[in-house]
C-alpha cells in the first residue's frame, strides 16, 4: 500500500482530534464578527476557500479567501494562513509584510518560517504527512475550522469511516475525463478533488461551481466522462449529465467524506497507470522560492 493510501485511511482519527482541538484554540482563531481573510497555496488554497464559505454562511462575519500570492491590499481584523510544510515562500512573505492585522497560522510544522512570521500558531503535527500529495493535513485543518464555525463534525467522521471501504463509484481506469462540481463551501472541495486526480494520476480533471457546468464545461462531457458532485447534485443537472452520456456521481454523504472517496480514486488511478501516487511528477512537498514578488 502507498504512503498516500495509508494517510488517507487515518483521516477519521485526525478529524476527531481536530474537532476536539477547536475548543482549545478558540481564543486564537477569529472571533465571531471579525473580518477575516484565509490564504494558502495549492491544496491549502482550496481548504481556505471552503473554510471561508463555511464561516461566512454561518453568520460569523465577512470571510474572504485568496491564494497567498494574490491577496489584495485590503485590511482585515485577522489573516489566517494554512501551510502544511510551514515553509511555503508565498505564505511566509505575505505574513512578513502584513501589518495592522492579527495573523494566525495552521501548520503541521510549528517551528518553520511561516509560523515564525505569524502572531499565533495552531500546530497540527499529528496530521503531517510523508507523501508529497496532501490529503489528511488539508482535511484536518478544514475540519478544525469547520468545527470552529459551529458544524457538528461527528457525522462527517462516521461518513469518512464508511468512505474508506465503500466501492468506488466508477472504474478510474475506464474514465477519460473528470469534472468535479460543488456549491457553497464544496466548490473548494471540488477544486481539491480535481487537483488530487491531476497530481497523483496525471488525469484530465476540471472543477466548477455546479451551476456553471452548463455554461461551457458540459461541452467536454460524454461517454467515459464523470461529473462528480461534492455535495447534493441538483436532480435536473444530474439528468442533463446523463443525457449527454456522462456518469453523474452524487454519493449522498458528507462532502468531506466524498472527498475521501475521490482521494482513493486518485490513488487507484495512479496505480492502474503504473504511477507512484506518493511522488507526483514535477512536485515537491513544499514550494520554496529564491525570489518572489507579492505586490499586486
Amino acid at each position: 500500500m502507498s504512503i498516500t493510501a495509508d494517510e488517507i485511511a487515518t483521516q477519521p482519527s485526525t478529524w476527531r482530534r481536530a474537532a476536539a482541538l477547536a475548543h482549545d484554540v478558540s481564543g486564537i482563531l477569529p472571533a465571531p464578527g471579525d473580518d477575516v481573510c484565509i490564504v494558502g497555496c495549492g491544496t491549502s488554497l482550496y481548504m481556505a476557500q471552503a473554510a471561508a464559505a463555511l464561516r461566512e454562511n454561518a453568520g460569523h462575519g465577512r470571510t474572504d479567501a485568496f491564494a497567498a500570492s494574490e491577496m489584495p491590499r485590503r485590511q482585515y481584523d485577522v489573516l489566517v494562513a494554512i501551510s502544511r510544510s510551514g515553509t511555503t515562500t508565498e505564505v511566509a512573505e505575505l505574513l512578513r509584510r502584513t501589518s495592522g492585522m492579527r495573523t494566525v497560522v495552521l501548520t503541521a510544522v510549528p517551528d518553520g518560517p511561516v509560523a515564525a512570521a505569524a502572531d499565533a500558531v495552531v500546530p497540527l503535527p499529528f496530521a503531517d504527512e510523508r507523501s508529497v500529495v496532501q490529503t489528511r493535513f488539508a482535511t484536518t485543518a478544514l475540519t478544525l475550522l469547520r468545527a470552529a464555525a459551529g458544524d457538528d463534525i461527528e457525522p462527517s467522521i462516521v461518513d469518512a469511516e464508511r468512505a474508506l471501504t465503500v466501492d468506488l463509484p466508477v472504474d478510474p481506469a475506464a474514465t477519460s475525463q473528470w469534472t468535479f462540481v460543488g456549491r457553497g463551501w464544496t466548490v473548494g472541495l471540488a477544486s481539491e478533488a480535481a487537483l488530487k486526480l491531476r497530481e497523483a494520476a496525471q488525469a484530465w480533471t476540471e472543477a466548477y461551481p455546479a451551476m456553471e457546468y452548463r455554461h461551457g464545461p458540459i461541452s467536454v462531457s460524454g461517454p467515459g466522462t464523470v461529473v462528480w458532485s461534492l455535495g447534493p447534485l441538483d436532480p435536473a443537472l444530474a439528468e442533463q449529465v446523463r443525457s449527454v452520456g456522462a456518469t453523474a456521481v452524487d454519493l449522498g454523504t458528507d462532502p468531506l467524506a466524498s472527498l475521501v472517496v475521490a482521494q482513493r480514486a486518485a490513488v487507484a488511478l495512479a496505480e492502474s497507470r503504473g504511477l507512484d501516487p506518493d511522488t507526483p511528477h514535477n512536485l515537491t512537498r513544499a514550494v520554496i522560492l529564491d525570489d518572489v514578488a507579492l505586490t499586486i
